[in-house]
Order: C-alpha cells, then sequence, then structure tokens
C-alpha cells in the first residue's frame, strides 16, 4: 500500500474524481499554476487544463455563487475557498443560495457543490487565517460538513463529497497536511454520517474533531500509562452526524470528554455534548467535559497562540477531571 500525505490524498481525490466525471472541475484562487496557498492542488493544470483548472478573481462571494450556479446546470464543482475565515466572504452565497435553492425548488433543483477550505492555528497565521467556524455551518439547514483527520478519511470523505447532490462544505486543518499513512490503492467512497473509533477503550470516551483527533490520541496514550483507558472517536462528518456511534460509545465508558479547537463557547462540542446528554443520560457517571480554544482571536506571536488553543494536555486533563468524579 502506497503512504499518502493529507495533502497528497485530497490531490488523488480530486484528480481521480475529474479522469472519471467530465463535469467535475475545481476552482479558486491562484489554484491553478501556484497550486493554491497550500500546494493542495499543484500540478492538475498540467493534466486537466486551465478549463477545468480555473483560477478565479479574489472574490470569494463571485467564486461561490460561480461555482453554485455550475451545479444547478449539472456540474460537480469544486470551490476552493483559500482560508476558512474568507467563509465570511462567501457566506450569503454558501448559507441563502446554495442551501436553499433545492428546498425551495422542491427538489427539482440540485446543487452538487463541494467548497474546500483550510485553517487552523499552530503555524502562527494570526487572527484572520486561522478560525475554526465549522459550527456556523453545521447549523444552516440544507448543508453538509465534513471535517477529515487523516489521508485516507480525506480521500474517501472528498470522493463522497463530490458526489453527492448537496452543497458540502469541507473543511481540511492546515498542520494535518503533511501527515503520511498508507492508503489503499483504490480509493474507497466513505459514506458522509459515518463516524470512525481510532482506540477502543473502556473507561472514557474522547469524541474529538480535526487536529484534536491526533491530540486525544496522544492524551490517550499517556492516559493508558496511568491505567486509564480511552476510547477516542471521530465523527469525520459533523452534519449529518451519526450520533448512534456516540451514544453507543459512551453506553459503553458512561464519561465523555468532547474536544475541537475552535471556541469553547457555541463550538460544535456543544452539540456533541447536547446528543450525548439525551442519548446517554442515564449512563453518564460524571459531567461531560469539553475542551477548546480560549474565547479570545487567534493571537499571532507563537507562545500566545500555543497558549490559546488546546494540546494533548488539555485533553488529558479533561480525562482526569471526569474520571475522578466517579
Amino acid at each position: 500500500m502506497p503512504e499518502l500525505s493529507y495533502r497528497e490524498a485530497v490531490r488523488d481525490a480530486l484528480s481521480r474524481a475529474m479522469r472519471d466525471d467530465e463535469d467535475v472541475f475545481i476552482m479558486g484562487e491562484d489554484i491553478a499554476e501556484m497550486g493554491g496557498s497550500m500546494g493542495v492542488t499543484q500540478g492538475l493544470v498540467d493534466e486537466f487544463g486551465p478549463e477545468r483548472v480555473r483560477n478565479t478573481p479574489i472574490s470569494e462571494m463571485a467564486l461561490a455563487g460561480a461555482a453554485i450556479g455550475a451545479a444547478m446546470q449539472g456540474m460537480r464543482p469544486v470551490a476552493e475557498i483559500m482560508y476558512e475565515d474568507f467563509l465570511t466572504l462567501a457566506a450569503e452565497q454558501i448559507v441563502n443560495q446554495a442551501a436553499k435553492h433545492r428546498y425551495m425548488s422542491g427538489g427539482q433543483v440540485t446543487v452538487p457543490v463541494t467548497f474546500r477550505t483550510q485553517g487552523g492555528a499552530g503555524w502562527s497565521p494570526g487572527a484572520q487565517h486561522a478560525q475554526q467556524l465549522e459550527s456556523w455551518f453545521v447549523h444552516i439547514p440544507g448543508l453538509k460538513v465534513v471535517f477529515p483527520s487523516t489521508p485516507t478519511d480525506a480521500r474517501g470523505l472528498l470522493w463522497s463529497s463530490i458526489y453527492d447532490d448537496n452543497p458540502v462544505v469541507f473543511f481540511e486543518h492546515r498542520t494535518l497536511y503533511g501527515i503520511k499513512e498508507e492508503v489503499g490503492d483504490e480509493l474507497e467512497p466513505i459514506p458522509l454520517g459515518q463516524a470512525r473509533t481510532h482506540r477502543q477503550g473502556e473507561d472514557v470516551t474522547v469524541i474529538a474533531t480535526g487536529r484534536l483527533v491526533h491530540e486525544a490520541l496522544a492524551a490517550a496514550k499517556e492516559a493508558e500509562e496511568e491505567g486509564i483507558s480511552v476510547e477516542v472517536v471521530d465523527p469525520r462528518t459533523l452534519l449529518p452526524l451519526d450520533e448512534d456511534a456516540l451514544i453507543s460509545s459512551v453506553k459503553k465508558t458512561n464519561r465523555c470528554v468532547v474536544a475541537h479547537e475552535a471556541v469553547v463557547r457555541g463550538g460544535f462540542g456543544a452539540e456533541v455534548a447536547a446528543v450525548v446528554q439525551y442519548g446517554a443520560f442515564d449512563w453518564l457517571d460524571a459531567p461531560i467535559e469539553r475542551v477548546g480554544a480560549k474565547f479570545s482571536p487567534l493571537p499571532f506571536a507563537p507562545v500566545m497562540e500555543d497558549f490559546v488553543v488546546p494540546h494533548a494536555n488539555d485533553v488529558l486533563e479533561a480525562i482526569h477531571r471526569t474520571v475522578s468524579r466517579t
């Protein structure tokens, strides 16, 4: 099995879809010759040409609107929003147009568009280039929201997103692009709405997203040395959400920690906590713990950035708190 990085896995899904289906094309700021801001689409213009790897003007609203229009006409565009923060500039098109047309047309119109975007802390990008805004879009009926944490998941979930007849917002974390794992030659689509258990455990469930999946796994390894057995579950798709998998895990372990990089207040973890509370209340032996960033714009200084966002030690402390409340 070949070893692919997260970046290469995303590129592989895009290139395979474009080879298989002429209705698939990609568009975004500097995605052709420059390969996008993070080099994910590097080399694709050489194979597919500028008609299917389209540089766009520096206007997120315009490129999102163009992608939505193309999708409504039967294409399957993948639009790259250079930074997650810039989704705010395209929000009218994504929230009021892409998410609504299928419903408002009574199902006569589909909008099979995928909005790829990346963000996240860990490399001092500053307050306007590293926000985690996934919870904003989970709140919008009509959208699907995906947040893979591994190369295998990135490839399989992106393929499924491209071939979903609904608009999908596909989040990638900047610091995950370099991680590698063995990925099979044959691309296996991963259904949207199916969680993944990365580690089995008996004492506490950690439900984590994006970069925090890896921080949770590191915390689980440390906890194991202390005799605490930790199960780590990654929802992978935030909408639709695999509620049954999350609830089933918590019913087994009787404790729950929810971890994400976004700020705690109003973060996706609040929704997960509510789902677990409703579905597994009688099984909980301790209150649900939430781990996330402090309520602050992301500082530019590395030491301050590190202070604001959560890490493995924060997850481990939450594990200790919930276990100690037995």
